[in-house]
């Protein structure tokens, strides 16, 4: 009885062909809202000057590359509006911001030109925004598949260097056939957003480290890379949910094992990956994702070792930029406040 190859040899040597141009290029190297006040000493470590001077240590963190993701922020943003939210994100020490929507709810409206001017008053850089990938069902959603211009009309409006999408590659299903399809679609946004000046990019969750439905041993990740050009689609690693994808396919789709390392994703090619959300987790072998999100700094994905090995790669420390982010954090003005503390307290000796 026939059966079905496992691995595509054109995606394989596709694949092969970027890894090895990446390994090359990676060897060369709350007062007004109720908080809790932090300490003088903390208060002033903070922001963009922070960790100068320790001896024969350096920050982790580059300096000025501290970013959230508003999403986190969403509850804020929605009650007490941008203006709000920016002035403790300011007070809190970040220096970017990357949006997951334009509108603040109850707060009232807003334009695009207030919003940029909002954030150039409070010192955070507007580095990328989340838009939906496609809704074949609506012709007027705002999508990259349906209103691609207007999509990039407003991030040009705002300033923004990268412009990209949460949304997972299964719009035509989950085939080899069909992410290739997807890609294509991804390269055309990316030539899009180039010739704007700004860089498209797609941000994972644990599920794009799954398998083909029909060549169980391709990993559907490996299609997103090998099909899509490195000049056009970057990525912005979820580094969270590529550790609960580690958990939940580690085999795979006909059971054999299939081991997967985040930080090596990286490493081989550490020019794609000009963006990473910054989330935590306990821990849980008996979680599906294999651990329970919580705070930054709270939970066990040793930052220190990721931020540092990306740090170590060709211009490591001025390319990369992280976004503290919990989907659904009890406080969310308080992630924000630790978060920022935890990442600039973290150290490693100077090279």
């Amino acid at each position: 009885m026939s059966r079905k190859k496992s691995v595509d040899p054109e995606l394989a040597a596709k694949l092969s062909r970027r890894n090895m141009l990446g390994v090359a290029a990676g060897t060369g190297a709350a007062a007004i809202l109720g908080l809790s006040a932090a300490t003088p000493a903390a208060a002033a470590d903070r922001g963009r000057g922070h960790g100068h001077g320790h001896g024969k240590t350096e920050p982790v963190l580059t300096p000025g590359h501290l970013g959230i993701q508003l999403y986190s922020l969403r509850d804020k943003v929605n009650s007490l509006g941008f203006a709000k939210v920016f002035e403790e994100l300011e007070r809190f020490g970040y220096d970017e911001i990357e949006y997951a929507g334009y509108s603040q709810g109850n707060a009232g409206a807003i334009t695009i030109p207030q919003l940029r001017k909002l954030a150039r008053d409070h010192g955070l850089r507007p580095i990328g925004s989340h838009v939906n990938y496609a809704d074949d069902n609506n012709p007027n959603a705002y999508s990259f598949a349906q209103n691609l211009e207007k999509v990039l009309d407003d991030a040009q409006a705002l300033g923004l260097e990268h412009i990209g999408t949460a949304s997972g590659p299964f719009r035509y299903g989950n085939t080899v056939d069909a992410w290739k399809r997807a890609a294509a679609d991804f390269n055309a946004y990316g030539a899009a957003a180039r010739k704007r000046g700004m860089k498209f990019y797609q941000h994972n969750h644990a599920e794009e480290f799954s398998f083909a439905s029909d060549q169980p041993g391709v990993r559907l990740y490996d299609v997103l890379l090998a099909e899509t050009d490195p000049k056009l689609v970057y990525l912005e690693m979820d580094i969270y949910w590529a550790f609960a994808a580690k958990h939940r396919f580690s085999k795979t789709g006909d059971g054999r094992p299939a081991p997967l390392d985040p930080l090596k994703y990286v490493l081989k090619q550490p020019d794609r990956y000009p963006l990473f959300h910054v989330k935590d987790g306990v821990k849980n072998e008996e979680a599906r994702d294999g651990y329970d999100m919580v705070d930054v700094g709270d939970g066990d994905i040793d930052y220190k070792k990721f931020i540092s090995a990306v740090n170590k790669t060709h211009n490591g420390r001025k390319d990369h930029h992280w976004q503290a982010e919990h989907d659904n954090p009890v406080d969310s003005l308080l992630f924000a406040e630790k978060s920022a503390d935890h990442l600039h307290s973290l150290r490693e000796k100077r090279c």
